[in-house]
């Protein structure tokens, strides 16, 4: 069986497979040669040390054949034909609830009261530069939610109700750095991040989903004591099987669902 060991690295090694071997080997009194492989789980850095050193954790494999976890594989179907449901609001939680409805057949149809992240980007121009504000296209509406210009902070304190790993790996699978799967702190990264929701985009469209923007939903369509529908402030009516409400505090129950 595999071992987790923690090791320190200074700066200048974190990046040397060769002196995390010798490191590790050192710690489990064991010859170097005699570690297969070793698979990086958890990184963080100790600023309180001088110099700062990083903090590995480490899965190795001694005297064995290595086995790595595979990746998921993205199992998302084309449901172009499939009975919808809706999703009102296009931030992470509208997003990855998308995602998960194409994995399990159901096809997503998207309602976003703000505009498309390049749309957005010229009102954020204008509020900068002017001071004119959009109210539904600013720093909080629009493609992506409120964090869409930030640095893209990953934190949670919600570990034990989802596979976290999974999140971070369709973010990979999208763009981002790789590096997010074993920091402590991962950030996407400013200038990555409004692709990276551009891309999630097009995986929802490409599997048969759709996402509407600029519909601000001013009601709801309630049919047998249920929410099946809604209207928005164009005039359209949208309907499907149910309507998940992906806006706000909502978030936390949405990843619930993955």
């Amino acid at each position: 069986m595999p071992r987790e060991v923690d090791i320190r690295v200074p700066i200048e090694n974190v990046d040397n497979p060769g002196y995390h071997r010798k490191q590790v080997a050192r710690k489990l009194k064991v010859s170097p040669h005699r570690i297969r492989g070793a698979e990086i789980l958890r990184r963080s850095i100790d600023a309180r040390s001088k110099p700062p050193v990083f903090q590995l954790r480490l899965r190795v494999w001694v005297d064995e054949k290595i086995q790595l976890a595979p990746r998921w594989d993205f199992p998302l179907k084309d449901v172009q034909n499939a009975d919808p449901v809706l999703i009102i609001g296009f931030g992470p939680a509208g997003m990855f609830a998308a995602l998960q409805l194409i994995e399990l057949g159901i096809r997503p149809i998207v309602i976003e009261r703000g505009k498309d992240i390049q749309e957005r980007r010229r009102d954020l121009a204008k509020l900068n530069k002017n001071g004119t504000v959009d109210p539904d296209s600013n720093y909080c509406f629009g493609e992506g939610g409120a964090g869409t210009f930030s640095d893209g902070k990953l934190y949670t304190r919600s570990k034990k109700r989802g596979n976290i790993k999974r999140i971070l790996e369709i973010l990979v699978r999208h763009g981002a750095t790789e590096d997010i799967l074993i920091d402590a702190h991962p950030h996407i990264g400013t200038n990555k991040l409004p692709k990276i929701i551009q891309s999630i985009r097009k995986t929802i469209l490409e599997h048969g989903g759709e996402i509407h923007f600029g519909q601000r939903v001013t009601d709801f369509v309630v049919k047998d004591e249920s929410i099946k529908g809604v209207h928005t402030a164009t005039g359209d009516r949208f309907e499907g099987r149910a309507v998940i409400l992906a806006t706000g505090h909502s978030a936390r129950d949405i990843f619930r669902l993955l």
